[in-house]
């Protein structure tokens, strides 16, 4: 009987955290044409004249702070999910994962499943809420790729997991940890930003408004990324049974001048200081891997942005990394 194939899919890491393989890292990442979409030759001299050659350097910086004796924690995290969620599967199944940018490539995990001769491809990229420049990234370049392929075997995406029963139990659980340990004022749910043009491209008929409109999840707006984060902040607000006045759902990241979905991550933490509240807890959940844009920017800069700002206290809830629900939360889309 043949097997079936999972291919986890995460965002990707630079190899090393040198300027050039950080450098090189930024090229392939910000050359998306669904990350940066505006026309190839103004994203070209964007991110080659400009962003990389400027930016690689800092964030060389920041990657000396993230990296342990294993390398990436988003890289070996996912390396680690991949064995346990094999050891739950059993020998019916071949898991494996690869990064939509860099190493290991999307095309060497589709390549090492076809070697088994799988009767079945499960991609499922790790990102909760959809979005064109993540999970709609992965699923283009999977299509690609094996498109190219004359002996085509089934193949399955998962589009989202962000209300997935078993992914909010294990936020939920992370959160609750720290929350047993300090009586925290407010909550914060930051996200990974998007370019408003972005939300607005995959509008269905003319639903968006980038406002109000988010605050519910209908079938208007089931592919909107932002009603989808505030959809999963809902769910894990309510198991946590914390009230709306004390958690605030914002997004992290800007880049470029245009205007980003709101409200801002960095907005948000000095109206929080200024309004008296002293003890944070902050949440990632578009992420399920430590990764710089968690352990470093929720967990380190803005802790000293709030800090600086007159607040006492900033943690950051741990990503998910491999955490046994979240392990189960696989195991089920998989079977399911």
């Amino acid at each position: 009987m043949k097997k079936t194939g999972i291919l986890l899919v995460n965002l990707g890491t630079p190899d090393s955290t040198s300027v050039p393989d950080v450098r090189k890292y930024l090229r392939e990442f910000l050359m998306d044409k669904r990350v940066i979409d505006i026309p190839f030759m103004g994203r070209w001299v964007l991110v080659n004249l400009i962003i990389a050659p400027f930016r690689a350097p800092k964030s060389a910086k920041e990657y000396r702070k993230l990296f342990t004796e294993r390398g990436s924690p988003l890289k070996f995290y996912t390396e680690d999910l991949v064995g346990l969620l094999q050891k739950e599967l059993g020998e019916d199944f071949i898991v494996d994962f690869a990064m939509r940018y860099q190493r290991p490539s999307i095309e060497a995990g589709l390549e090492r499943l076809r070697k088994y001769e799988v009767r079945k491809i499960h991609v499922i990229p790790l990102f909760p809420q959809y979005a064109s420049a993540t999970t709609g990234s992965v699923h283009e370049k999977v299509m690609k790729i094996m498109g190219r392929w004359q002996i085509l075997p089934e193949i399955v995406f998962t589009s989202q997991f962000h209300d997935h029963k078993l992914f909010i139990e294990a936020l939920a659980s992370q959160g609750r940890k720290l929350m047993d340990q300090t009586d925290y004022d407010h909550f914060v749910f930051s996200y990974h930003g998007l370019p408003e043009r972005q939300i607005m491209k995959g509008s269905n008929g003319d639903y968006c408004r980038l406002g109000d409109c988010c605050y519910s999840y209908t079938a208007s707006n089931r592919f909107c990324y932002r009603a989808q984060c505030f959809e999963t902040t809902r769910l894990v607000t309510d198991l946590l049974r914390i009230p709306p006045d004390r958690f605030t759902v914002c997004f992290q990241s800007r880049l470029g001048r245009s205007e980003w979905i709101k409200p801002y991550t960095e907005d948000v933490i000095k109206d929080l200081a200024m309004n008296g509240s002293k003890k944070v807890l902050a949440f990632s959940p578009a992420f399920v891997s430590d990764c710089l844009e968690t352990t470093i920017e929720v967990g380190e800069t803005y802790r000293e942005k709030f800090l600086k700002a007159g607040g006492e206290r900033w943690d950051l809830v741990p990503g998910l990394n491999t955490e046994e629900k979240w392990v189960q939360c696989l195991k089920e889309i998989i079977l399911n």
